[in-house]
Parts: structure tokens; C-alpha cells; sequence
């Protein structure tokens, strides 16, 4: 079964830094397209990054932009999201996904249709002090 598996969400005091990970089993990262997700508590689900291609530029929303850095490990089958200088507003649930071309950039966040692409299972980051 192709999947993403999730791991490094948290409880991270304001100001903090945290990497998320994202393992693909049963398939290979690097022909894939890698996005990342949030979803705070009562709002809507976010696409905060983006490649552009797989393996190729990154987009950041204007929330993130400067604090967020994603990238990639082809050798690990590993995707990252290592998050500085985090915020109260971070809170939420993280969540990766990956597809070969149904994501894209609309309105300044990243878009992928839940019923496309490989999705991992989501990771909680809490920012409290």
C-alpha cells in the first residue's frame, strides 16, 4: 500500500523550531510532487508549500514565507518542513502529500483535491507557552 508516514509534530514554546518528516513506503519520492498542508483548529486546510516540480522550486504562502523551508531526501524517500521562529498561529494539524501533477498554486496557497495524490496522516504541532 503506497503511503506517507508523518513524524516530528509537537508542543513547541513560541519562537521555536520543529522538523517535520514525511516517509514514503511502497513507492519512490522522486518522480513526485511534494506539498505540505495545515489545518487550524476551526478553519479550513491550508496549502502552506509547495514544489513547483518534483525535486524543483518551492513556493511558500505569504503565513509562512521566510520561516517554513521544505526539501527533500530522494536517498531517504524523506520529505521535510523545518519550521522556525514558530508562532501561536501555527497551530496545526501538518500534513504531507505528494502527487505527480494535480497540485498547484491558486491564490497564493498550494492546491491538491483530497481524493488526490498520497496523503500522510497528519501531525500535531501545538505553539504554547
Amino acid at each position: 500500500q503506497l503511503k506517507l508516514v508523518e513524524s516530528g509534530g509537537g508542543l513547541v514554546q513560541p519562537g521555536g523550531s520543529l522538523r517535520l518528516s514525511c516517509v514514503a513506503s511502497e513507492f519512490s519520492l522522486e518522480n513526485y510532487v511534494i506539498a505540505w498542508f495545515r489545518q487550524a483548529p476551526g478553519k479550513e486546510r491550508e496549502g502552506v508549500s509547495c514544489e513547483i516540480s518534483a525535486g524543483g522550486r518551492q513556493f511558500y504562502s505569504d503565513s509562512v514565507k521566510g520561516r517554513f523551508t521544505m526539501s527533500r531526501d530522494n536517498a531517504k524517500n524523506t520529505a521535510y518542513l523545518d519550521i522556525d521562529n514558530l508562532q501561536p498561529e501555527d497551530t496545526a494539524i501538518y500534513s504531507c502529500a505528494v502527487d505527480i501533477w494535480r497540485i498547484t498554486i491558486i491564490q497564493g496557497l498550494c492546491h491538491l483535491s483530497p481524493d488526490h495524490g498520497i496523503w500522510g496522516q497528519g501531525s500535531q504541532v501545538t505553539v504554547s507557552s
